[in-house]
């Protein structure tokens, strides 16, 4: 039976009346799109006035705010494994040796947490929306910032200035060189010593490996928005920014890029062929040779041999990777709270960094590092049930970022724009699964459900 229940009361002169229930509580207010657009799509203007670094916990406040007042927010499967991370990342501060690595542990865990503020706010907004391809636009402004800018390190690699942020801040802070490279700019990394420098580009990072990390995790994501637009000028602008794009992804001689999109795509075209999936497969095709055609004008294997020969990275980071393997079992539980600088390896860097698993692992110890990787684990499980083209290119998000791991680190911008993608896939596939499931149902009972 219809209408709305009803409830009895008994009257003042025993007769009883009838009142009815309350009906349902009102769904809570939809969140916007505008506060992502403002964070993500606003990156020359933060790498400008050097806030993109400093500022971007400040972003990630304003997303948790808007997600506090809201109320009743759901949460990303494996969000309860993020939590423990930090929880784990918290204590760890107990560990901290020194007063002045509080400063860089607190930046690190403000990335930390802006992550999975951004994932879960990322996929609130887009199980409210039903036509949801609009959830990614921010990211796609950062895309074609990213290529502008990757294409300023090329043609202006020297380029660099003071910020308004790194003036405004006191001279101690500011002569700290993590904090240092975050607020002033340079386009490029190069060695200034070095008669005949290799220019890798690096704007809006401090470093050249956050660039090519964060292009290898929003390449998958370009190609699935340009599968979900059919026609319009993004479309068109985010085909032509793909062979642009290479050029200053290619001359950041990043392996560890080329390795994570090429086990992505493999893991790609794999699904693609158990689900006979010609589109998908095509749209590989497409993307292998676009960058096969670009080796044809950049010798990017011979750049990367050169550079390789000239200087000592692999014997560097081996030393780093040792060091910790070394220390870790002096304080496994915890870590040491934040990379330390030794003079016992060769490498100028702290143990604990080239890499997202030594620093998790060093700076917070087996259980944090754990929980690091259950999560990515979790997520590719999650975004492997996509059935979609453009689902399916999200979906190898999470394996490119399980291939980086041990040997970029994360805790900087690019972690939130996983969670970012992560949760736009995750919300996206639950979608996809609830479609197949009604799909299956009677006629009779199909409408009644959706």
């Amino acid at each position: 039976m219809g209408g709305t229940p009803a409830t009895s009361e008994s009257a003042g002169d025993g007769a009883t009346e009838v009142l009815p229930s309350p009906g349902p509580s009102p769904p809570p207010p939809r969140l916007p799109i505008w506060p992502l657009a403002l964070m993500f799509g606003l990156v020359p203007i933060w790498w400008l006035a050097g806030a993109f670094y400093l500022g971007w916990p400040l972003l990630g406040a304003v997303l948790l705010a808007l997600l506090l007042v809201r109320g009743r927010v759901p949460l990303p499967p494996g969000a309860g494994i993020w939590l423990l991370f930090l929880a784990v990342v918290l204590v760890s501060a107990t560990q901290l040796g020194s007063p002045n690595s509080v400063l860089t542990f607190g930046l690190r865990l403000g990335f930390y947490a802006t992550a999975l503020v951004v994932g879960v706010y990322v996929y609130v907004v887009t199980r409210e929306r039903a036509g949801n391809g609009g959830v990614l636009l921010p990211l796609c402004a950062f895309w074609l910032g990213l290529v502008a800018l990757g294409w300023l390190s090329v043609l202006a690699p020297r380029l660099g200035m003071t910020t308004p942020v790194e003036a405004l801040l006191p001279g101690a802070i500011a002569d700290e060189p993590f904090v240092h490279d975050m607020v002033h700019l340079s386009t490029a990394e190069y060695s200034a010593r070095s008669l005949n420098p290799i220019y890798r580009p690096a704007a809006p990072y401090a470093y050249t490996n956050n660039y090519g990390s964060v292009y290898a995790m929003l390449l998958p994501c370009v190609v699935a928005v340009i599968m979900l637009r059919r026609r319009g000028v993004l479309r068109w602008l985010l085909l032509g920014s793909l062979p642009l794009s290479l050029a200053p992804a290619f001359l950041t001689l990043n392996r560890a890029m080329f390795l994570s999109l090429g086990v992505g795509l493999l893991v790609l075209g794999v699904r693609a062929g158990r689900r006979g999936n010609t589109r998908v497969a095509i749209s590989i095709v497409g993307v292998v040779l676009v960058a096969l055609l670009a080796t044809v004008f950049i010798p990017v294997t011979q750049l990367i041999e050169d550079r390789v020969g000239s200087s000592g990275t692999n014997t560097d980071r081996l030393a780093l990777y040792r060091a910790v393997l070394g220390r870790v079992g002096e304080s496994p539980w915890l870590g040491y709270g934040a990379p330390v600088n030794v003079d016992t390896v060769s490498a100028q860097a702290p143990i604990g960094t080239q890499g997202q698993l030594w620093m998790v692992l060093f700076s917070h110890g087996i259980p944090a590092l754990l929980c690091f990787l259950a999560w990515f684990v979790v997520a590719a499980l999650c975004c492997a049930r996509a059935a979609s083209p453009a689902g399916q290119w999200l979906a190898i998000v999470p394996v490119v970022c399980l291939v980086q791991i041990p040997f970029y680190g994360m805790a900087n911008q690019n972690l939130a724009i996983a969670f970012y993608v992560i949760a736009f896939a995750m919300a996206r596939t639950e979608r996809e699964l609830a479609r197949g499931h009604v799909s299956r149902l009677p006629a009779a009972l199909r409408g009644a459900v959706e």
